[in-house]
C-alpha cells in the first residue's frame, strides 16, 4: 500500500529532513569532538567527508523511497524482489527504536535544565557545583524517568498527527526558531573579551593538530550527523512529491547541518575562551560548562535558556524521526492507524529506555562489557549497527537500483541530477564504502591491535 500522506512543499520536506540530521549530534557531539580533535583542522575535515560521504549516502536513501514510495522495509522489498535486502530496513527500525530509548533520555535532561533555569536552580553557580548540580540530575531515579517520559510524550503527540500536521509543522516552527536562537547566541558570544581566541581555535585549521584520530572522528562525525543508515530518509522521502529535485534537496540538508554545526562552534568556542575554560571537556560541556560561561555575563540566564531551548528542538526533530519510520512501517499508509502505533510504539521505546535513565543512579552498578546500560546502547547503535546499516545501503544503491532507475529518479524536478550522476555513482559505489568500512574497523579497535 502506497503512503496516503505528502510533504506540503519541498520546504516542509527539507526542514523536516533536516530537522532529523540537525539533532544531539550536530549540537552536542560535535562541539566537544572538535574540542578534543584540534578544533579547524577537525571543522574542515568534518565539512570534506560530509559532502564526500553524506551527501552520496543521503541521496542513495532519497532515491529509494522517493522511486518506491513506501516505508523502510517495502521499499527494499520492492527493489530487491524475492531477497533478502529488506533487512536493511529491519535493521534501520531496530536501531531506531534503540537509540530512541536512550536518546530519549538526555532529551528528558534538556527539559529538567529547562525547568530549572525557569525557576531560578541554575543562577549563581560555580563550574563544580554545576558539575554537581548536573551528577545529581542524572543520577535522581524520579527526574531522570519523568523527563525522559515528558520528552517521549511530546515525540508521540507531534508523530500521531501525521506527516503534514504533526512532524512538518512542527519542523517548520521549531528549524527558524533554531537557527534565530543560534544568531542571538553568537552574537553575545563573539562581543565578549577575549573571544576571538575561541574563534581562532575553531575556524584557523592548524595542519599540525592532524592526527589519525582527527581525521576518523571527522570521518564518523559527517557520517552520523546526517541520519543516513537507519533508513529514516527512506521513510521522509517516500512522503517527497516526484517533482522536486533530490540532488537540489539533499545539498540544502547538507548545507544547512553543515552550518548548524559551525554555528554551534561559534556559539560555544567563543565563550569557553573568553573565561579561560578549556575546549576539550567532553560530553559535559553543554551541561557543565556553558552554565558556568553564561553565568558569568549579564543576562547570562536568558542566554543558557535560549540555548536549551534550541538544544531541545534539535533533539526533538531528530526524535520525531525515530518514531516515524518504526509507525510508518506498521500504519502502512492508513492514517487511522497512525495515532494507536504512534503511542503504543513511544510507550515501549519509553519503558525499553527506562534502563538507561537508571544507569547513572540505582542500576550504575549494572555493566554490560564494562559500560553503563546507557554507555553500552550508545555503543551498540553508534559504533556497530549505524556503520553496519550505511554500509549496507551504499552496496545496496548501485548493485540492486538499475542504472535507468537511478537516472530517472535523480533527475526527476532537476536541472543538474543528469550532470552530477556520474560523480555521485562514482562516489557511493567505491569511496563511500571505503571509507565506511575504515570508521567501522576504527571504532571496533582493528587498527589498535595492529599498532601494537
Amino acid at each position: 500500500m502506497e503512503q496516503k500522506e505528502q510533504w506540503s512543499s519541498k520546504l516542509g520536506f527539507i526542514l523536516a529532513a533536516a530537522g532529523s540530521a540537525i539533532g544531539l549530534g550536530a549540537i552536542w557531539k560535535f562541539p566537544y569532538v572538535a574540542g578534543t580533535s584540534g578544533g579547524g583542522i577537525f571543522l574542515l575535515i568534518f565539512i570534506l567527508f560530509t559532502l564526500l560521504v553524506g551527501l552520496p549516502l543521503l541521496i542513495g536513501e532519497f532515491i529509494i523511497g522517493r522511486s518506491t514510495q513506501k516505508d523502510a522495509i517495502e521499499s527494499y522489498k520492492e527493489l530487491a524482489p524475492n531477497s533478502s535486502w529488506h533487512f536493511i530496513g529491519r535493521l534501520g527500525i531496530f536501531t531506531c527504536f534503540i537509540l530512541l530509548s536512550f536518546y530519549s533520555v538526555v532529551g528528558g535532561w534538556i527539559l529538567i535544565y529547562i525547568y530549572k533555569g525557569f525557576t531560578g536552580a541554575l543562577n549563581g553557580l560555580t563550574e563544580v557545583q554545576y558539575g554537581t548540580l548536573f551528577g545529581e540530575t542524572i543520577s535522581s531515579p524520579f527526574l531522570s524517568i519523568f523527563g525522559q517520559f515528558l520528552f517521549m510524550a511530546i515525540t508521540i503527540y507531534v508523530v500521531s498527527r501525521g506527516v503534514t500536521a504533526g512532524i512538518e509543522k512542527a519542523s517548520q516552527f521549531m528549524m527558524p526558531a533554531l537557527f534565530i536562537l543560534f544568531l542571538l547566541i553568537i552574537i553575545r558570544s563573539l562581543t565578549l573579551e577575549g573571544s576571538m581566541k575561541g574563534l581562532e581555535f575553531f575556524l584557523n585549521p592548524d595542519l599540525s593538530k592532524i592526527t589519525s584520530d582527527t581525521i576518523l572522528f571527522a570521518m564518523g562525525q559527517s557520517f552520523f550527523t546526517l541520519s543516513v543508515g537507519v533508513s529514516v530518509m527512506v521513510t521522509y522521502s517516500s512522503y517527497l512529491s516526484k517533482k522536486e529535485s533530490i540532488p537540489q534537496s539533499a545539498i540544502s540538508i547538507v548545507v544547512m547541518n553543515i552550518l548548524v554545526a559551525v554555528l554551534a562552534g561559534l556559539a560555544i568556542f567563543p565563550a569557553v575562551f573568553s573565561f579561560g575554560l578549556k575546549p576539550d571537556a567532553g560530553p559535559v560541556l553543554l551541561f557543565n560548562v556553558l552554565p558556568t560561561v553564561f553565568n558569568q555575563i549579564p543576562f547570562g540566564i536568558v542566554f543558557l535558556l535560549a540555548f536549551l531551548i534550541l538544544f531541545l528542538f534539535a533533539a526533538l526533530t531528530s526524535a520525531f524521526s525515530m518514531l516515524e519510520i518504526i509507525v510508518a512501517v506498521l500504519a502502512k499508509g492508513d492514517d487511522s492507524k497512525r495515532m494507536k502505533y504512534s503511542w503504543i510504539i513511544g510507550l515501549l521505546i519509553f519503558v525499553v529506555g527506562v534502563p538507561s535513565a537508571l544507569s547513572y543512579g540505582v542500576w550504575s552498578d549494572v555493566l554490560i562489557f564494562k559500560k553503563s546500560i546507557f554507555d553500552a546502547a550508545d555503543y551498540l547503535v553508534s559504533n556497530l549497527l549505524l556503520p553496519l546499516g550505511a554500509l549496507l545501503i551504499a552496496i545496496f544503491v548501485p548493485m540492486k537500483i538499475s542504472k535507468e532507475r537511478l537516472v530517472e529518479e535523480i533527475s526527476s524536478g532537476s536541472s543538474v541530477g543528469k550532470k552530477i550522476f556520474a560523480t555521485w555513482f562514482l562516489l557511493i559505489k567505491y569511496l563511500v564504502p571505503v571509507v565506511i568500512v575504515i570508521v567501522y574497523l576504527d571504532v571496533l579497535g582493528v587498527f589498535d591491535y595492529f599498532l601494537k
